[in-house]
């Protein structure tokens, strides 16, 4: 394992101290300290997901079980969107920093507002930007690096529809900061083919829901295993907040609401509740109960397997491809 450590040693894992260029970030009610810590250990970055918890005290408590679970490093993702419902994000951030978290991820919304408390603190801050002019401005503002989320990602891709072929060497190509490819990875192939496009490390979410760890129902980790490439719906277009999914019968149904001529969220709100996602699919196990986040990447998951056996065998298997296939192209 060291030979692959120094193989795959990049501006990332020199910078946020870990043995392998890879992320888990942040998920919505899965980014739990019984999945991050596990990635941790395996010689990953994870990220623990701030609003899963319900309040800052609790991310605060979530934070002090994943070190109890983990002498490695991680981090915590602040996701910030308009909601119904103000949410505390001072409080939230205040928290991540009070417990001495050195990493945040953050995505949604600008940033700016937390950077100079994150600054001051000494925490490094990825912003997650799906676009080449959004990571832009964010490094502007002078966050340390982008992970940028092409269109093959689960959650919200943007309304461009650039995949990561095109949109990593571009974002690339304009920035100065360490750019972190996300979006339809999960395997060795994938992080060799970020590292040829520029990237120093690849961010996945989806490979990392069908692990043992995942704190979700195994019908779901089994589904993104049975699934393929072409088992995604993107909804919410007609409303400009284009989300991928599972596709499964509420996915589909909402897809087909949306495109009526003068349809609005309303129509579907009750069928998109991230509530009954969270209680019905992911820990009830139905599959058809609701909404849930997957990649593209799903064609490229085969079997469940633990996060230390995902690591090590993306690693062995991109160092295989360095020493052994490409070379013999040549």
């Amino acid at each position: 394992m060291m030979k692959e450590r120094t193989l795959f040693s990049t501006t990332f894992t020199k910078t946020f101290g870990v043995d392998h260029p890879i992320i888990c970030g942040g998920m919505t009610a899965i980014g739990t300290a019984d999945l991050i810590a596990a990635v941790a250990n395996a010689g990953a970055l994870g990220f623990l997901t701030a609003l899963t918890l319900p309040t800052p005290e609790q991310l605060a408590k979530e934070i002090v079980r994943c070190r109890e679970l983990t002498d490695k490093p991680f981090g915590v993702n602040l996701t910030i969107l308009p909601t119904i419902n103000p949410v505390p994000y001072d409080e939230y951030r205040d928290a991540i920093i009070e417990s001495g978290v050195k990493v945040v991820e953050t995505a949604g919304s600008n940033p700016a507002p937390h950077l100079p408390a994150f600054k001051s603190a000494g925490v490094k801050v990825i912003h997650k930007a799906t676009t080449v002019r959004h990571a832009v401005k964010a490094e502007a503002l002078g966050v340390d690096a982008i992970s940028i989320d092409g269109f093959e990602c689960a959650g919200h891709p943007g309304e461009d529809d650039v995949p990561g072929l095109v949109l990593i060497p571009a974002a690339v190509r304009q920035l100065s900061i360490p750019v972190i490819a996300s979006g339809g990875i999960a395997n060795g192939a994938g992080l060799v083919a970020a590292l040829a496009l520029g990237a120093c490390a690849v961010n996945m979410g989806t490979r990392f829901v069908a692990t043992h760890e995942a704190p979700i129902h195994p019908n779901i980790k089994q589904q993104i295993v049975d699934n393929d490439e072409r088992s995604t719906v993107i909804v919410f277009r007609e409303f400009h907040n284009s989300a991928r999914v599972a596709r499964n019968s509420v996915s589909e149904e909402i897809a087909a609401i949306s495109r009526t001529p003068g349809a609005t969220f309303d129509q579907v709100a009750h069928l998109a509740s991230g509530q009954r996602g969270r209680e019905q699919v992911l820990k009830n196990g139905d599959v058809e109960g609701g909404l849930w986040w997957a990649s593209q990447a799903q064609g490229l998951i085969h079997e469940v397997a633990s996060c230390k056996d995902v690591v090590d065998t993306i690693m062995s298997d991109a160092a295989h491809l360095v020493r052994n296939q490409l070379p013999e192209m040549i």
